[in-house]
C-alpha cells in the first residue's frame, strides 16, 4: 500500500481520538495575564488599588470554574500593610486561600469565533476566611483563538461582614490610626483563561 495512502487512512483512524482529546482539553488560567484587584477607602475619602498576585484556576469539561486566590500574595504596595492584611484580616495562617467557584456554558464559548465579545451575568460563589456567599456579575466574554478572557463590566461589591471580617478592619483601622476604613470594598477581575492538553 502506498505510504501516502496508509498515512491518510491513519489520520482518518485517530480523528475520533483527536476530536475527544481536543474536547477534553483543560482550560487554565494564566496568572501572569490575569488580575483581580480590590479597592480600600479609609479617612472617608481615600481609595487605593491593591490586588492579589498569585491566582489558579481551571475549568472543566462541564463548564465547572475553580479559581483559587493566594491571600498572602494580597499587594498593596506597602509591605508593612501587606503583612498586616495578611496577619490581622485574612489570617492567612488559617485561611490561606479564597476559592471562587462558578459554572458556565463552555460549548457556547468554544463556538464563538476568535476575537468576538459577548456579555454574560455568571453567578458565582465567594469562599474566604470560612464563609461563602453568592454573588452574580456583569462580565465581558472575549474569544482568544487557545482561550477566552472575561472582565467584570462593574465593580462586585464584597462587604467585609459577609465573611467575619469586621473585626480584621478594625485592627487595621486601629494600628495605622485610622479614623475609619470602609467596610464595603468593590472588587474586579480580568481572568484568562486558554486550553491546553
Amino acid at each position: 500500500m502506498p505510504s501516502k495512502i496508509r498515512n491518510y487512512l491513519l489520520i482518518l483512524a485517530l480523528s475520533p481520538l483527536l476530536l475527544v482529546n481536543a474536547a477534553q482539553a483543560q482550560w487554565s488560567l494564566e496568572n501572569g495575564a490575569s488580575e483581580l484587584s480590590f479597592v480600600t477607602v479609609k479617612a472617608d475619602n481615600v481609595a487605593e488599588a491593591h490586588t492579589f498576585d498569585l491566582i489558579s484556576g481551571t475549568i472543566d469539561n462541564d463548564g465547572t470554574v475553580a479559581i483559587s486566590i493566594e491571600l498572602a500574595s494580597v499587594n498593596t504596595m506597602i509591605d508593612i500593610r501587606n503583612e498586616r492584611m495578611q496577619t490581622m484580616l485574612f489570617e492567612t495562617a488559617m485561611f490561606p486561600n479564597a476559592a471562587i467557584a462558578a459554572k458556565v456554558d463552555l460549548a457556547a464559548i468554544t463556538a464563538m469565533e476568535p476575537g468576538t465579545s459577548s456579555v454574560a451575568a455568571l453567578e458565582f460563589s465567594l469562599e474566604l476566611h470560612g464563609a461563602s456567599k453568592s454573588y452574580t456579575a456583569d462580565v465581558m466574554l472575549t474569544r482568544l483563538t487557545a482561550g477566552v478572557v472575561a472582565t467584570t463590566l462593574k465593580p462586585v461589591i464584597v462587604t467585609a461582614d459577609s465573611f467575619a471580617l469586621v473585626e480584621g478592619v478594625e485592627r487595621l483601622r486601629e494600628v495605622a490610626g485610622l479614623t475609619r476604613i470602609s467596610n464595603a470594598v468593590p472588587v474586579s477581575f480580568t481572568v484568562v483563561f486558554t486550553q491546553g492538553n
